[in-house]
């Protein structure tokens, strides 16, 4: 065996982003209403109740940074910073504004048409999320979002409306963008509201089972339509280490951990762990099986496994409840890690951290991995149309070696789509303020700006790496 192994031929460097970060046009051509487009100042925690759009309130998702009229140029932008892979996503309300129509909306598929060819010609494969938290806000007033099954036919019928049109355009797909996440950020993930006395984790576990069920019937529909298309599934991946060796310890990190392959396990697998049982009846929650759900799990499984990673987690987590927990306690955990750095927002970052989830991962389920989301929310300071990032680099150095030495370690790693390879609202603040990008999009928090677009100094660097295959730009101090 070669102790030089690099990053394998074909592999799919490139970028990330999602519809309603960065879209815009959000009510033009047809386009419907989603779960995002009524919260005020993008902020998770103040979904209004009555879920009424006010004139005089910013929302960050109605014009993201316009790349609905801007994206030939920003593609251009991307092909000359080397990118091979885009990862984006359609808005569903684009293509069925509120989820139950009977034909698509022929303007939103023609938007979409227009960036996959723009795509295709600046030789950039697509790699496309069918549902990244932006589905029909109606889906949610009709019938209580992902907690309704009647979700898994209008999804499914959604998604096969996308293989028909793009078939022999589009080969890489993810169902649903960080399927672990109902439990975490249940308004975004599923569209969940919830009555004073509910049984909260039992309907979002519900809903997580229904979005399962529906990325399986969508994997075998894919298949029918086009066998060339690779259909995968999506994590937010968060490897969680015991705080001490105490047993009891060790043990609760494996149980956090559990939490983060359980859906995986669905996914990849085709059933629910042994370990599930317990799992749910220890937060009294039973999952309802419908009559041939579990040969449907069965018989959809994936061809890749694609995660999100940010951070890692100390145990405990050291919750009586995982819904009693804040956002960012059920996320970061409650204790910090005393050997790593934090980011500007709080984010514990631990490159090594990325090479374990791979190993973890890999040895579980010897399936293709994908790193579809990882990198540095920062503050960036644009002066005399420069922006000096040299945190970025490091960062990205830092976590791409360790990508580099999981390969070296056999794991098979198929991509890596950095996020936010252009500047985008923040999902978890609404910010523009908190950047990722190589590409600086000149947006203020209030949605005020000239939405000029700047190179920052990482963009050179993330080319380089990317035009050598990770050949350069890695081992240099």
């Amino acid at each position: 065996m070669k102790k030089d192994k690099q990053f394998p031929e074909g592999f799919l460097w490139g970028g990330a982003t999602s519809a309603y970060q960065f879209e815009g046009a959000w009510n033009e051509d047809g386009k419907g209403v989603n779960i995002v487009d009524i919260l005020p100042h993008g902020s998770r925690e103040a979904v209004p109740k009555d879920h009424k759009i006010l004139p005089d309130v910013f929302y960050p998702s109605h014009g993201g940074i316009d790349f609905y009229h801007t994206y030939k140029e920003d593609i251009r932008l991307f092909k000359e910073m080397g990118m091979k892979c885009f990862r984006m996503s359609i808005a569903w309300t684009r293509i069925y504004p509120t989820g139950v129509e009977e034909e698509p909306n022929e303007k939103g598929l023609q938007f979409y048409d227009n960036v996959i060819d723009e795509l295709l010609k600046n030789g950039i494969e697509p790699l496309i999320t069918i549902s990244h938290d932006e589905f029909p806000l109606h889906l949610v007033e009709a019938y209580g979002g992902w907690r309704n099954r009647i979700l898994i036919d209008l999804y499914v019928k959604y998604a096969k409306t996308l293989f028909e049109r793009y078939k022999g355009k589009v080969k890489y797909w993810i169902t649903f963008n960080e399927i672990n996440f109902c439990s975490v950020i249940p308004w975004y993930a599923a569209g969940l509201e919830f009555e004073e006395g509910e049984h909260k984790e039992q309907i979002m576990f519900q809903a997580a089972h229904h979005q399962m069920v529906a990325s399986a019937l969508t994997v075998k529909l894919a298949r029918s339509i086009d066998p060339e298309m690779k259909i995968g599934c999506m994590i937010n991946a968060i490897p969680s280490y015991a705080n001490t060796c105490k047993p009891e310890d060790v043990m609760e990190s494996i149980e956090a951990n559990h939490e983060i392959f359980l859906y995986t396990d669905v996914c990849v697998r085709g059933a629910y762990p042994s370990y599930a049982n317990r799992f749910f009846e220890e937060k009294g929650v039973k999952i309802v099986m419908e009559d041939g759900d579990a040969e449907i799990l069965a018989q959809g499984c994936v061809d890749f496994c694609s995660f999100s990673y940010y951070y890692s987690r100390v145990t405990p987590l050291n919750p009586e409840k995982v819904s009693d927990l804040t956002e960012d306690e059920r996320m970061l955990g409650v204790l910090r890690n005393p050997y790593l750095k934090a980011s500007d927002w709080g984010w514990v970052i631990d490159p090594v951290g990325l090479r374990i989830i791979l190993n973890q991962l890999y040895e579980r389920y010897q399936i293709p991995l994908m790193i579809v989301e990882n990198g540095l929310g920062a503050h960036d300071e644009l002066v005399d149309g420069k922006i000096h990032d040299d945190y970025r680099i490091e960062y990205f150095k830092n976590h791409l070696i360790q990508v580099r030495e999981a390969i070296k370690d056999g794991v098979d790693v198929m991509g890596y789509t950095s996020w936010g390879c252009i500047d985008i609202t923040a999902a978890s603040t609404g910010q523009m303020s908190k950047r990722y990008g190589f590409i600086y999009v000149d947006i203020n928090d209030d949605g005020s700006g000239s939405k000029k677009r700047y190179k920052k100094d990482s963009f050179a660097w993330y080319k380089r790496v990317m035009e050598s295959n990770g050949e350069e730009g890695l081992d240099e101090s």
